[in-house]
């Protein structure tokens, strides 16, 4: 039985040639029949990738073959399906492309990479250190959310700090304009999907005087898979594939509330209103309701 599966997967380390590393990845991900989206630049390589378990165990080989991405954390999950042909149904297509930042904050002057990482980024926690820093420091502790407001309306840190941004670029104008200027003296955790935001957003924090900067390694994949449902996490994780999201347990809350009714959901769906490209959380039954501002426009 095929045996559908995704990796996510991302290193920070200098490229001399991104577009060779760009014409390898695609030609070993259509040759395994793999679908997903890889970005790479001159500062390292990020993506997600859905197919078969064995096409997938394959390239991960070769990923690692790769010298600069011989260590590479690469975190597995569960894929839908599997279509006739082969491929995923999770993912419409293999995307793979050169670009100026492999996470968009619209700073790629601000970052520094060598061959260990991004340099003077946060300090690292594994799950099991955020816990023996929690038990340490209790309610100094801050958690901010480094990813976009939508996903953490579905699942989030309990009391985390969540920016309102609807794209990762937001975070350098609310940092530099002094919003959270108050977190400057006290322990901030930061934290995201996979660990990647974070490298980048605990660097541009550390840069602009935060003294105390952490960030979650492994981001909230790696702490969901040693915690689930009954550590500090409460929600569903949102991903960027047709799955939308996933959860750890089969007990995971329901912390969403639908825009149109306000049900509790974890569902997100597009705005129906074909100007607009905007996603919220909405039940199965407002689907057809248009975000806020387009409901208010029309």
């Amino acid at each position: 039985m095929p045996t559908p599966k995704i990796v996510l997967f991302y290193v920070f380390a200098p490229l001399a040639d991104p577009e060779a590393i760009r014409v390898w990845q695609r030609d070993l991900g259509e040759a395994l029949k793999l679908r997903g989206r890889v970005l790479i630049s001159a500062h390292g390589i990020n993506g997600t990738l859905g197919g078969d378990l064995p096409a997938l165990k394959k390239w991960v080989r070769r990923f690692r073959d790769y010298p600069a991405f011989k260590n590479a954390d690469i975190k597995w999950s569960e894929g839908t399906a599997l279509d006739d042909d082969g491929f995923s149904v999770d993912f419409p297509k293999l995307s793979v492309k050169v670009r100026e930042e492999i996470v968009s904050f619209g700073a790629p002057g601000e970052l520094v990479v060598d061959e260990h990482g991004v340099v003077g980024g946060g300090a690292r926690l594994t799950p099991e250190q955020l816990h023996e820093l929690m038990a340490e420091r209790g309610d100094e502790v801050v958690f901010f959310d480094g990813r976009n407001a939508l996903e953490a309306q579905i699942g989030r840190f309990r009391n985390a700090v969540v920016p309102d941004t609807e794209a990762t670029r937001d975070f350098v104008d609310l940092l530099d304009s002094g919003a959270y200027d108050d977190l400057k003296g006290k322990p901030v955790v930061t934290y995201c999907t996979g660990g990647i935001r974070c490298e980048v957003l605990s660097s541009l924090m550390v840069s602009r005087g935060f003294g105390e900067v952490y960030q979650l390694e492994g981001g909230i994949v790696r702490y969901g898979e040693q915690y689930g449902d009954d550590g500090l996490w409460e929600g569903s994780l949102y991903v960027f594939d047709r799955r939308g999201s996933v959860d750890f347990s089969d007990h995971a809350a329901v912390i969403g509330r639908c825009a149109g009714c306000g049900t509790a959901t974890k569902r997100t769906a597009n705005c129906p209103d074909a100007s607009c490209r905007r996603q919220f959380v909405v039940c199965e039954t407002c689907d057809a309701i248009p975000c806020a501002e387009h409901a208010v426009a029309a």
